[in-house]
């Protein structure tokens, strides 16, 4: 007789314990993924509610944690997904076992859809970074000429970034006027049109706020929009999006674009990831009404945007909470000032840490890496993904 622990920061020990046993692949995936131990956290709970879900919940096997209005409800996803069933549950635990559901991670999506063809996930994707701005935090002014800028996109490629991301607006900190139309269109559709007569098959994203310039981005040859207020700013650009057929990135922040990078709207009185979650899930609601399919939508956590170094670390740590809104995930940790707290490394050598945040993100539920360095940070992932992803 023997006995070998089972490490569980993911399925594949399980699951490839099982297929030693001749299970098959597909029943020993799903089985490995029930045993996989999650938590979630319950607030708002009257005292009856906290009495019934002991008993109820402790009779399924989950360990039950309570306080003076919440609990934390722990065990194996299966088991808690046996929880949340409205229509199981006592009367007094319907809301609370609705809500469990919301938080389990979903099904993790196969692909991303965009104007120019689906983008596969079973693999890092990685997104490099072309700002053609004069005053970006860490690379302002060296690609703001075209063929410069188509240069530079050139050698992203060639290091293995599946996207390029066009930027014509900063959104460093201290920025003291925005970029006006007129400006931002001058900057970023020369450079959309001249990508992709050069490279008619590279997949190319958007990096703006405005939707005039998302619309004639994507008539120049864009395949996606990345947002980074979600559709707040302008909601007209969910209809561009739309009637494009265009890939979306609804990021996380707040304020007004000359905030977002600031501290001005960093409180989270219910903590950092639970108001994040319930944001983004507002977004992707208010993106699928407007037209934009489901499977078009990604959603990215704003690393950097509304956040204080230590809420940017505990909303990495756990990152794989936004698993439950059944999107996939983009995370642009790259050169960010929370990296350099965590280092003490100057914007211009964050390269390294930016590299192992994305491979910490891989594990964690993240499939696309928008990133300054994307060799470095390929070579992370590519360690990542064949150790074991969740």
């Amino acid at each position: 007789m023997s006995a070998t622990p089972l490490a569980l920061h993911s399925p594949d020990a399980v699951r490839e314990t099982l297929r030693s046993h001749g299970w098959e692949e597909g029943l020993a995936a799903t089985a490995a993924g029930g045993v996989a131990p999650l938590a979630v956290h319950l607030t708002g709970l009257d005292q009856a509610t906290l009495e019934s879900l002991v008993r109820f919940a402790g009779g399924l096997g989950l360990e039950v944690l309570t306080g003076d209005s919440w609990a934390v409800l722990a065990g194996s996803r299966s088991r808690l997904s046996a929880f949340a069933r409205p229509w199981t549950v006592p009367e007094p635990l319907a809301a609370a076992a609705e809500q469990v559901g919301l938080a389990l991670p979903a099904d993790p999506p196969e692909l991303w859809r965009t104007a120019r063809g689906p983008v596969p996930l079973d693999r890092p994707v990685l997104v490099g970074i072309l700002n053609v701005t004069p005053d970006s935090f860490s690379d302002g002014g060296r690609f703001t000429a075209t063929d410069v800028a188509l240069a530079h996109a050139d050698a992203l490629v060639e290091a293995g970034a599946t996207i390029v991301d066009v930027g014509g607006e900063s959104t460093r900190p201290g920025r003291s006027e925005p970029v006006s139309l007129e400006e931002e269109l001058r900057r970023v559709v020369p450079v959309v049109e001249a990508l992709a007569r050069a490279r008619p098959d590279l997949l190319i994203s958007v990096d703006t706020v405005k939707a005039e310039v998302a619309r004639q981005a994507l008539e120049g040859g864009a395949a996606a929009v990345n947002d980074v207020s979600a559709f707040r700013l302008e909601p007209a650009m969910a209809k561009v999006a739309a009637e494009a057929g265009a890939g979306v990135v609804l990021m996380h922040s707040r304020g007004a674009l000359l905030e977002i990078a600031s501290y001005a709207h960093a409180e989270y009185r219910d903590g950092v990831v639970a108001e994040v979650l319930a944001e983004l899930r507002e977004a992707v609601l208010a993106a699928t009404v407007a037209g934009i399919a489901p499977e078009a939508i990604a959603v990215d956590p704003g690393f950097g945007f509304s956040k204080t170094v230590e809420q940017n670390i505990q909303l990495f740590d756990q990152l794989a909470a936004l698993q439950a809104l059944g999107r996939p995930v983009v995370v642009g940790p790259s050169r960010k000032r929370f990296l350099g707290a965590v280092t003490g490394r100057p914007v211009e050598d964050r390269d390294r840490a930016t590299a192992a945040a994305c491979a910490l993100a891989w594990g964690r539920g993240a499939r696309l890496f928008r990133v300054h360095d994307v060799a470095a940070a390929g070579e992370a992932l590519a360690v990542a993904r064949a150790v074991g992803a969740p």
